[in-house]
Protein backbone atom coordinates (compact mmCIF):
# COMPACT_ATOMS: atom_id res chain seq x y z
CA UNK A 1 0.00 0.00 0.00
CA UNK A 2 2.96 2.31 0.53
CA UNK A 3 3.44 2.32 -3.24
CA UNK A 4 -0.02 3.85 -3.60
CA UNK A 5 -0.04 6.53 -0.93
CA UNK A 6 3.68 7.19 -0.46
CA UNK A 7 6.01 6.52 2.44
CA UNK A 8 5.99 10.11 3.70
CA UNK A 9 2.19 10.30 3.80
CA UNK A 10 1.98 6.97 5.62
CA UNK A 11 4.68 8.01 8.09
CA UNK A 12 2.69 11.16 8.90
CA UNK A 13 -0.47 9.13 9.41
CA UNK A 14 1.20 6.66 11.76
CA UNK A 15 2.70 9.52 13.78
CA UNK A 16 -0.74 11.15 14.01
CA UNK A 17 -2.37 7.94 15.26
CA UNK A 18 0.39 7.25 17.77
CA UNK A 19 0.03 10.74 19.19
CA UNK A 20 -3.70 10.20 19.63
CA UNK A 21 -3.44 6.82 21.35
CA UNK A 22 -0.35 7.27 23.49
CA UNK A 23 -0.82 7.02 27.26
CA UNK A 24 -3.21 4.08 27.18
CA UNK A 25 -6.17 5.99 28.56
CA UNK A 26 -9.63 4.60 27.83
CA UNK A 27 -10.52 7.02 25.05
CA UNK A 28 -7.12 6.42 23.48
CA UNK A 29 -7.72 2.66 23.57
CA UNK A 30 -11.08 3.20 21.88
CA UNK A 31 -9.34 5.13 19.10
CA UNK A 32 -6.78 2.33 18.76
CA UNK A 33 -9.61 -0.15 18.23
CA UNK A 34 -11.15 2.03 15.50
CA UNK A 35 -7.81 2.31 13.72
CA UNK A 36 -6.88 -1.34 14.22
CA UNK A 37 -6.29 -1.97 10.51
CA UNK A 38 -3.79 0.86 10.09
CA UNK A 39 -1.96 -0.08 13.28
CA UNK A 40 -1.84 -3.77 12.35
CA UNK A 41 -0.42 -2.96 8.91
CA UNK A 42 2.29 -0.79 10.46
CA UNK A 43 3.20 -3.50 12.98
CA UNK A 44 3.48 -6.08 10.24
CA UNK A 45 5.53 -3.73 8.09
CA UNK A 46 8.04 -3.51 10.93
CA UNK A 47 8.03 -7.27 11.58
CA UNK A 48 6.44 -6.84 15.02
CA UNK A 49 4.52 -9.85 16.41
CA UNK A 50 0.89 -9.92 15.28
CA UNK A 51 -2.14 -11.66 16.69
CA UNK A 52 -4.17 -13.76 14.20
CA UNK A 53 -6.75 -10.97 13.90
CA UNK A 54 -4.05 -8.35 13.33
CA UNK A 55 -2.40 -10.57 10.74
CA UNK A 56 -5.63 -10.84 8.77
CA UNK A 57 -6.27 -7.09 8.94
CA UNK A 58 -2.71 -6.32 7.84
CA UNK A 59 -3.10 -8.73 4.93
CA UNK A 60 -6.34 -7.03 3.86
CA UNK A 61 -4.65 -3.62 3.92
CA UNK A 62 -1.76 -4.98 1.86
CA UNK A 63 -4.21 -6.47 -0.67
CA UNK A 64 -5.34 -2.96 -1.63
CA UNK A 65 -2.13 -2.80 -3.64
CA UNK A 66 -3.28 -5.66 -5.89
CA UNK A 67 -6.69 -3.98 -6.23
CA UNK A 68 -4.94 -0.81 -7.39
CA UNK A 69 -3.01 -2.77 -10.02
CA UNK A 70 -6.21 -4.36 -11.35
CA UNK A 71 -7.98 -1.07 -12.08
CA UNK A 72 -7.88 1.15 -15.14
CA UNK A 73 -6.01 4.48 -14.84
CA UNK A 74 -9.24 6.33 -14.01
CA UNK A 75 -10.27 3.65 -11.52
CA UNK A 76 -6.84 3.79 -9.94
CA UNK A 77 -7.16 7.55 -9.51
CA UNK A 78 -10.54 7.14 -7.79
CA UNK A 79 -9.21 4.42 -5.46
CA UNK A 80 -6.19 6.50 -4.50
CA UNK A 81 -8.43 9.47 -3.75
CA UNK A 82 -10.57 7.23 -1.51
CA UNK A 83 -7.41 5.98 0.22
CA UNK A 84 -6.23 9.52 0.94
CA UNK A 85 -9.62 10.28 2.49
CA UNK A 86 -9.50 7.05 4.52
CA UNK A 87 -6.20 8.00 6.17
CA UNK A 88 -7.24 11.56 6.96
CA UNK A 89 -8.62 12.87 10.24
CA UNK A 90 -11.05 10.56 12.04
CA UNK A 91 -11.62 8.32 9.00
CA UNK A 92 -10.40 4.72 8.87
CA UNK A 93 -9.54 2.10 6.27
CA UNK A 94 -12.45 -0.11 7.35
CA UNK A 95 -14.99 1.04 4.70
CA UNK A 96 -12.48 0.36 1.91
CA UNK A 97 -11.59 -3.02 3.37
CA UNK A 98 -15.29 -3.84 3.62
CA UNK A 99 -15.79 -2.93 -0.04
CA UNK A 100 -12.82 -5.05 -1.14
CA UNK A 101 -13.90 -8.01 1.01
CA UNK A 102 -17.43 -7.81 -0.44
CA UNK A 103 -15.99 -7.96 -3.95
CA UNK A 104 -13.73 -10.89 -3.06
CA UNK A 105 -16.61 -12.88 -1.58
CA UNK A 106 -18.63 -12.49 -4.76
CA UNK A 107 -15.67 -13.36 -6.96
CA UNK A 108 -15.20 -16.52 -4.89
CA UNK A 109 -18.86 -17.37 -5.59
CA UNK A 110 -18.27 -17.25 -9.32
CA UNK A 111 -19.40 -13.72 -10.17
CA UNK A 112 -17.61 -11.36 -12.47
CA UNK A 113 -17.08 -8.22 -10.40
CA UNK A 114 -16.55 -4.69 -11.68
CA UNK A 115 -15.58 -1.88 -9.33
CA UNK A 116 -18.13 0.40 -10.95
CA UNK A 117 -17.82 3.11 -8.31
CA UNK A 118 -14.13 3.56 -9.05
CA UNK A 119 -14.19 2.76 -12.77
CA UNK A 120 -17.40 4.49 -13.84
CA UNK A 121 -18.19 6.94 -11.03
CA UNK A 122 -21.52 5.26 -10.18
CA UNK A 123 -23.27 5.77 -6.86
CA UNK A 124 -23.16 2.03 -6.25
CA UNK A 125 -19.76 0.40 -5.67
CA UNK A 126 -19.79 -2.99 -7.41
CA UNK A 127 -21.48 -4.51 -10.43
CA UNK A 128 -21.65 -8.30 -10.31
CA UNK A 129 -22.67 -10.54 -13.21
CA UNK A 130 -23.23 -14.22 -13.89
CA UNK A 131 -25.06 -16.06 -16.67
CA UNK A 132 -26.32 -12.81 -18.16
CA UNK A 133 -27.78 -11.48 -14.90
CA UNK A 134 -26.37 -8.35 -13.23
CA UNK A 135 -26.82 -6.79 -9.79
CA UNK A 136 -25.60 -3.60 -8.17
CA UNK A 137 -23.96 -3.59 -4.74
CA UNK A 138 -23.74 -0.48 -2.58
CA UNK A 139 -21.31 -0.86 0.34
CA UNK A 140 -22.09 1.39 3.27
CA UNK A 141 -20.63 1.92 6.75
CA UNK A 142 -22.59 3.22 9.71
CA UNK A 143 -21.67 3.56 13.36
CA UNK A 144 -23.34 1.53 16.09
CA UNK A 145 -22.97 4.73 18.14
CA UNK A 146 -25.98 6.02 16.18
CA UNK A 147 -28.03 3.48 18.15
CA UNK A 148 -26.27 3.82 21.51
CA UNK A 149 -27.91 5.99 24.13
CA UNK A 150 -24.63 6.23 26.02
CA UNK A 151 -21.95 6.78 23.39
CA UNK A 152 -18.78 4.87 24.07
CA UNK A 153 -16.66 7.82 22.99
CA UNK A 154 -18.45 10.07 25.49
CA UNK A 155 -18.29 7.44 28.24
CA UNK A 156 -14.57 6.79 27.90
CA UNK A 157 -13.79 10.51 27.90
CA UNK A 158 -15.90 10.97 31.02
CA UNK A 159 -14.14 8.13 32.85
CA UNK A 160 -10.74 9.49 31.81
CA UNK A 161 -11.67 12.85 33.32
CA UNK A 162 -12.95 11.33 36.57
CA UNK A 163 -10.19 8.77 37.06
CA UNK A 164 -7.61 11.07 38.77
CA UNK A 165 -10.27 12.27 41.23
CA UNK A 166 -11.24 8.68 42.02
CA UNK A 167 -7.61 7.74 42.62
CA UNK A 168 -7.24 10.59 45.10
CA UNK A 169 -10.54 9.76 46.79
CA UNK A 170 -9.68 6.06 47.11
CA UNK A 171 -6.38 6.94 48.79
CA UNK A 172 -8.34 8.74 51.50
CA UNK A 173 -11.23 6.24 51.62
CA UNK A 174 -9.84 2.72 51.16
CA UNK A 175 -12.45 0.12 50.30
CA UNK A 176 -14.59 -1.25 47.50
CA UNK A 177 -17.27 0.99 45.98
CA UNK A 178 -19.88 0.96 43.24
CA UNK A 179 -21.33 4.11 41.72
CA UNK A 180 -24.44 3.27 39.72
CA UNK A 181 -25.59 5.88 37.22
CA UNK A 182 -28.87 5.97 35.35
CA UNK A 183 -28.83 8.56 32.56
CA UNK A 184 -32.43 9.00 31.33
CA UNK A 185 -31.31 11.24 28.47
CA UNK A 186 -28.26 9.14 27.68
CA UNK A 187 -24.78 10.53 27.14
CA UNK A 188 -24.47 11.44 23.51
CA UNK A 189 -22.10 13.32 21.25
CA UNK A 190 -22.79 16.99 20.80
CA UNK A 191 -23.98 16.46 17.21
CA UNK A 192 -25.40 12.95 17.49
CA UNK A 193 -27.77 13.34 14.56
CA UNK A 194 -24.99 13.90 12.04
CA UNK A 195 -23.74 11.26 9.62
CA UNK A 196 -21.45 8.32 10.28
CA UNK A 197 -18.33 9.69 8.63
CA UNK A 198 -17.15 11.39 11.82
CA UNK A 199 -19.79 10.45 14.39
CA UNK A 200 -17.69 8.09 16.50
CA UNK A 201 -14.90 10.68 16.69
CA UNK A 202 -17.00 13.74 17.51
CA UNK A 203 -16.29 15.06 20.96
CA UNK A 204 -19.19 14.81 23.39
CA UNK A 205 -20.91 17.94 24.61
CA UNK A 206 -18.34 19.34 27.04
CA UNK A 207 -20.98 21.02 29.20
CA UNK A 208 -22.74 17.68 29.74
CA UNK A 209 -19.50 15.93 30.64
CA UNK A 210 -18.37 18.76 32.87
CA UNK A 211 -21.70 18.82 34.71
CA UNK A 212 -21.70 15.07 35.30
CA UNK A 213 -18.06 15.14 36.35
CA UNK A 214 -18.76 17.94 38.82
CA UNK A 215 -21.78 16.17 40.28
CA UNK A 216 -19.80 12.99 40.89
CA UNK A 217 -16.86 14.77 42.54
CA UNK A 218 -19.15 16.89 44.73
CA UNK A 219 -21.07 13.79 45.73
CA UNK A 220 -17.86 12.09 46.83
CA UNK A 221 -16.57 15.17 48.71
CA UNK A 222 -19.81 15.59 50.62
CA UNK A 223 -20.09 11.85 51.42
CA UNK A 224 -23.57 11.74 49.88
CA UNK A 225 -24.92 8.32 49.00
CA UNK A 226 -27.30 9.56 46.29
CA UNK A 227 -27.94 12.44 43.93
CA UNK A 228 -30.64 12.68 41.31
CA UNK A 229 -32.42 14.96 38.88
CA UNK A 230 -33.96 14.57 35.43
CA UNK A 231 -30.54 14.19 33.77
CA UNK A 232 -28.90 11.62 36.07
CA UNK A 233 -29.62 9.34 39.01
CA UNK A 234 -26.46 8.54 40.98
CA UNK A 235 -26.14 6.08 43.84
CA UNK A 236 -22.97 5.08 45.73
CA UNK A 237 -22.93 1.69 47.46
CA UNK A 238 -20.36 -0.78 48.76
CA UNK A 239 -19.17 -3.19 46.07
CA UNK A 240 -20.46 -6.57 47.24
CA UNK A 241 -19.41 -8.85 44.38
CA UNK A 242 -17.34 -11.79 45.54
CA UNK A 243 -14.88 -11.23 42.70
CA UNK A 244 -14.16 -7.64 43.72
CA UNK A 245 -10.56 -8.49 44.62
CA UNK A 246 -9.93 -10.48 41.44
CA UNK A 247 -8.04 -9.06 38.48
CA UNK A 248 -9.77 -6.42 36.37
CA UNK A 249 -10.86 -8.83 33.62
CA UNK A 250 -12.42 -11.21 36.14
CA UNK A 251 -14.22 -8.37 37.86
CA UNK A 252 -15.47 -6.95 34.58
CA UNK A 253 -16.90 -10.35 33.66
CA UNK A 254 -18.78 -10.51 36.96
CA UNK A 255 -20.02 -6.95 36.59
CA UNK A 256 -21.17 -7.65 33.03
CA UNK A 257 -23.13 -10.64 34.31
CA UNK A 258 -24.63 -8.49 37.06
CA UNK A 259 -25.55 -5.40 35.05
CA UNK A 260 -26.20 -6.82 31.59
CA UNK A 261 -24.66 -6.28 28.15
CA UNK A 262 -25.79 -2.67 27.71
CA UNK A 263 -24.16 -1.35 30.88
CA UNK A 264 -21.14 0.88 30.50
CA UNK A 265 -18.51 -0.20 33.01
CA UNK A 266 -15.20 1.16 34.25
CA UNK A 267 -12.87 0.18 37.09
CA UNK A 268 -10.44 2.37 39.00
CA UNK A 269 -8.08 0.54 41.34
CA UNK A 270 -5.76 1.92 44.00
CA UNK A 271 -3.80 -0.68 45.94
CA UNK A 272 -6.39 -3.05 47.36
CA UNK A 273 -9.17 -0.50 46.83
CA UNK A 274 -11.59 -0.61 43.91
CA UNK A 275 -14.07 1.91 42.54
CA UNK A 276 -16.52 0.74 39.89
CA UNK A 277 -18.60 3.01 37.66
CA UNK A 278 -21.67 1.45 36.05
CA UNK A 279 -23.91 3.53 33.78
CA UNK A 280 -27.07 2.77 31.83
CA UNK A 281 -29.35 4.92 29.73
CA UNK A 282 -33.04 5.25 30.34
CA UNK A 283 -33.90 3.14 27.28
CA UNK A 284 -32.35 0.19 25.45
CA UNK A 285 -29.86 0.66 22.63
CA UNK A 286 -31.31 0.63 19.11
CA UNK A 287 -28.41 -0.27 16.84
CA UNK A 288 -30.59 -2.36 14.53
CA UNK A 289 -33.17 0.43 14.31
CA UNK A 290 -30.39 2.85 13.39
CA UNK A 291 -29.32 0.46 10.64
CA UNK A 292 -32.87 0.24 9.29
CA UNK A 293 -33.05 4.03 9.11
CA UNK A 294 -29.71 4.10 7.31
CA UNK A 295 -30.92 1.51 4.81
CA UNK A 296 -34.02 3.57 4.03
CA UNK A 297 -31.88 6.69 3.54
CA UNK A 298 -29.28 5.23 1.20
CA UNK A 299 -31.26 2.81 -0.97
CA UNK A 300 -32.87 5.44 -3.26
CA UNK A 301 -29.62 7.41 -3.50
CA UNK A 302 -27.15 4.57 -4.11
CA UNK A 303 -29.08 2.18 -6.38
CA UNK A 304 -30.32 2.96 -9.88
CA UNK A 305 -33.41 0.74 -9.76
CA UNK A 306 -32.64 -0.61 -13.23
CA UNK A 307 -31.02 -3.78 -11.82
CA UNK A 308 -31.46 -5.80 -8.62
CA UNK A 309 -29.66 -4.02 -5.79
CA UNK A 310 -27.79 -5.36 -2.75
CA UNK A 311 -27.01 -3.17 0.27
CA UNK A 312 -23.83 -4.45 1.96
CA UNK A 313 -23.79 -2.87 5.41
CA UNK A 314 -20.72 -2.59 7.64
CA UNK A 315 -21.55 -1.94 11.32
CA UNK A 316 -18.66 -0.07 12.93
CA UNK A 317 -17.99 0.83 16.59
CA UNK A 318 -19.49 -2.31 18.08
CA UNK A 319 -17.76 -4.69 20.48
CA UNK A 320 -17.70 -8.47 20.28
CA UNK A 321 -20.42 -9.03 22.90
CA UNK A 322 -22.83 -6.54 21.33
CA UNK A 323 -22.23 -7.97 17.86
CA UNK A 324 -22.85 -11.51 19.06
CA UNK A 325 -26.13 -10.48 20.71
CA UNK A 326 -27.26 -8.54 17.64
CA UNK A 327 -26.81 -11.72 15.64
CA UNK A 328 -28.20 -14.21 18.16
CA UNK A 329 -31.26 -12.16 19.09
CA UNK A 330 -32.02 -11.60 15.39
CA UNK A 331 -32.47 -7.86 15.90
CA UNK A 332 -30.51 -7.01 12.76
CA UNK A 333 -32.54 -9.54 10.80
CA UNK A 334 -35.80 -8.17 12.15
CA UNK A 335 -35.03 -4.56 11.23
CA UNK A 336 -33.56 -5.50 7.85
CA UNK A 337 -36.69 -7.45 6.98
CA UNK A 338 -38.81 -4.57 8.24
CA UNK A 339 -36.95 -2.25 5.87
CA UNK A 340 -37.54 -4.65 2.96
CA UNK A 341 -41.27 -3.94 3.27
CA UNK A 342 -40.71 -0.20 2.74
CA UNK A 343 -41.23 1.58 -0.60
CA UNK A 344 -37.55 2.62 -0.42
CA UNK A 345 -36.59 -1.06 -0.69
CA UNK A 346 -38.26 -1.56 -4.06
CA UNK A 347 -34.91 -1.94 -5.84
CA UNK A 348 -33.27 -4.01 -3.07
CA UNK A 349 -33.08 -7.76 -3.56
CA UNK A 350 -30.96 -8.41 -0.44
CA UNK A 351 -29.27 -6.82 2.57
CA UNK A 352 -26.00 -8.10 4.05
CA UNK A 353 -24.43 -7.23 7.40
CA UNK A 354 -20.83 -7.47 8.60
CA UNK A 355 -18.53 -5.98 11.22
CA UNK A 356 -14.80 -5.72 11.85
CA UNK A 357 -14.98 -9.18 13.41
CA UNK A 358 -15.69 -10.64 9.98
CA UNK A 359 -12.92 -8.54 8.43
CA UNK A 360 -10.46 -9.84 11.01
CA UNK A 361 -11.79 -13.40 10.83
CA UNK A 362 -11.90 -16.16 8.27
CA UNK A 363 -14.23 -15.87 5.29
CA UNK A 364 -16.73 -18.70 5.64
CA UNK A 365 -20.47 -19.23 5.60
CA UNK A 366 -20.72 -19.13 9.38
CA UNK A 367 -19.86 -15.42 9.41
CA UNK A 368 -22.38 -14.43 6.73
CA UNK A 369 -25.54 -12.45 7.44
CA UNK A 370 -27.75 -11.98 4.42
CA UNK A 371 -31.46 -11.33 4.12
CA UNK A 372 -33.30 -11.78 0.83
CA UNK A 373 -36.25 -9.64 -0.20
CA UNK A 374 -38.88 -12.26 -1.18
CA UNK A 375 -41.02 -9.67 -2.96
CA UNK A 376 -38.30 -8.59 -5.41
CA UNK A 377 -38.81 -9.99 -8.94
CA UNK A 378 -35.20 -11.23 -9.07
CA UNK A 379 -35.20 -12.84 -5.62
CA UNK A 380 -35.43 -16.38 -7.02
CA UNK A 381 -33.19 -16.06 -10.05
CA UNK A 382 -30.71 -18.99 -10.00
CA UNK A 383 -27.89 -16.72 -11.20
CA UNK A 384 -28.25 -14.51 -8.11
CA UNK A 385 -28.84 -17.27 -5.55
CA UNK A 386 -25.29 -17.21 -4.17
CA UNK A 387 -25.52 -13.46 -3.64
CA UNK A 388 -29.01 -13.12 -2.19
CA UNK A 389 -30.21 -16.31 -0.49
CA UNK A 390 -30.77 -15.63 3.20
CA UNK A 391 -28.03 -16.76 5.59
CA UNK A 392 -28.09 -15.99 9.32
Amino acid sequence: MLRIIGKARWRDRVAELREQIEGGRRYARLLAQRHAAELAYEKGRNDAPLSPAERRLAKRVGALDSLDRSLSPSGRTALRSALQTAISGPNTLMPLLHLHRTAQLHEASGYAVRYAGFEDGTNFDLLIARNGTEAEIACDTFSAEDGHNVHRAAWTRLVDQIDPDLQTWLAAHPGRYLLKMTLPNGLRDAESDAGMATDAEKLPDESVLATLHRRITEMLKSAKRADHDEAAVLRLDPLMLAAAQADENGLLARLRSEFGPEANLAITAGGQSVFVLAARAGTENEVAVAMRRRLAAIAPARLTGTRPGILAMFVEDTDRLEWRLLREKLTLEGEARHFLTFPEARAVVAVTCASRFELAGNDNAETAMRFRNPSHPAAKLPALADAVVSIV
